[in-house]
């Protein structure tokens, strides 16, 4: 097997696994079935995004205050298809389309027929691209207000509220001048292509014990809920076992209500059928736990369904998935489990733990997960239902689907030379590749367009 050897030139800026002896060699061996994928140089355009908007359903119940809770929104998302048994990687291209960006490591759109795509810089700046073409000036500029000193701090995620259009808000998540985790709100300011840098509202802050393991994912659900991605907390192998203390929100997947009547005050609402509400020590905000470091995750825009990339230890890289009409409360098995494989005191992990639906080992080929997107644009049906992630050390791309048994598929897509921060959507849903190494942003295209 040929060793292919990445630059280590700021590897390991965005070191989503807190394996720093493998981080100092820069060295992997990618498996012999990742055929390179063909790389398209040329800028094109950003395709114009037509798709319906985001649903958003509506409450049943309003809070009147921050200490009360929000009743569940009736939502029944159609059920998870089984699209394909196989697909030809060679049928398809990775377009360049962006670069010279700052360590990008998110790319979202805003939900509001624009066509533009919002790119989160690590150091702390959103920029946008409108009609292929970034905009010189910065959508929002937090760079004095972000630490991103650590490998895995800085400005790390961004979500826009399903009514954007009518309201002019977003979220943000970074790492403040403290090295701890903010979740904050803005406004759009009068010109639509600048947030209003004051109009900051924070939602959450979280102490970060540690500089890595900091989640720092957004993203609205399916029933309108914001979902905060937070991971254990850091160092290594979760010393004080966060993840699996109900008590804390680190090592959780979180979820709650951001739309705060004026007369109710507070920051954020419950949703009254988060799993663990009303129960003694726990924190109600919680809606999954036992995560390391979930770094990218996102919902199928058709299904509902739940995807979710958490970054291994040392050995495992895994996909944790949730379905539509999940209630909560899953146990995603950290730090009893890596991935498959006992880790420490398994023997005393409590029952339904939910293992990945899909995982690889460090030997395969790289060692640090990016979640990724279901692929539900128009300018690739093959591909329609077929989950992407990949890995930020090695660059590989990987595929999953269920097939018509319903059994669980990887599929090895492609290998890249990248260090694959994220993957994005635009209103389309259309799919990007983020490299956040060499500043760059790729669409993934048919092989010759």
């Amino acid at each position: 097997m040929t060793l292919k050897v990445l630059s280590t030139h700021r590897l390991f800026r965005l070191s989503l696994i807190g394996l720093w002896a493998v981080a100092a060699c820069g060295v992997f061996a990618p498996p012999p079935t990742a055929a390179p994928i063909q790389i398209i140089t040329a800028a094109r355009p950003t395709a114009t995004a037509n798709a319906t908007a985001t649903r958003t359903p509506t409450r049943a119940a309003t809070a009147l205050a921050p200490t009360q809770t929000v009743a569940p929104s009736p939502t029944t998302p159609p059920p998870t298809e089984a699209p394909i048994s196989a697909l030809n990687p060679d049928a398809y291209a990775l377009s360049k389309i962006a670069a010279g960006l700052a360590e990008p490591v998110y790319l979202t759109h805003a939900g509001d027929e624009s066509g533009r795509l919002f790119i989160v810089e690590q150091p702390g700046t959103i920029r946008i691209m409108r009609d292929g073409a970034l905009l010189p000036e910065p959508f929002l500029d937090l760079s004095e207000r972000v630490d991103d000193g650590g490998n895995e701090q800085g400005l790390l995620g961004l979500a826009f509220h399903p009514k954007y259009s009518d309201n002019g808000l977003f979220f943000v998540n970074y790492n403040d001048n403290n090295g701890d985790t903010v979740v904050a709100r803005f406004r759009v300011g009068d010109d639509a292509d600048r947030a209003d840098p004051n109009s900051e509202f924070i939602i959450l802050k979280v102490d970060q014990p540690y500089g890595n393991h900091n989640g720092g994912d957004l993203a609205f659900g399916p029933d309108g809920y914001l979902y905060i991605g937070l991971g254990d907390g850091g160092s290594a192998g979760d010393p004080e076992n966060r993840a699996q203390n109900l008590g804390e929100l680190l090592g959780k997947m979180l979820r709650i209500d951001v739309d705060v009547p004026p007369e109710a005050g507070g920051s954020y609402l419950l949703p009254e059928d988060n799993p663990f509400l009303g129960q003694a020590d726990v924190r109600p905000e919680i809606w999954a736990y036992g995560l390391r470091n979930p770094w990218r995750y996102s919902f199928d825009r058709v299904t509902g369904d739940l995807y979710m990339g958490d970054v291994g230890q040392g050995e495992i890289e895994e996909i944790n998935f949730q379905p539509a009409g999940s209630r909560g409360g899953e146990n995603y098995g950290w730090r009893f489990f890596e991935g498959t494989r006992d880790y420490q005191d398994s023997a005393a992990a409590p029952a339904g733990v939910i293992p990945p639906v899909t995982e690889y080992t460090h030997a395969e080929g790289g060692c640090s997960v990016t979640g990724g997107y279901v692929y539900r644009g128009e300018t690739l049906p093959a591909l329609t239902g077929v989950y992407f992630f990949g890995d930020y050390c090695s660059g590989i791309i990987w595929v999953l689907y269920r097939d018509a048994a319903g059994v669980w598929q990887r599929q090895t897509f492609g290998q890249t030379d990248f260090a694959i921060s994220s993957f994005g959507e635009d209103q389309a849903g259309e799919l990007y590749v983020l490299n956040h190494r060499a500043g760059e942003v790729y669409q993934l295209v048919a092989n010759g367009q």
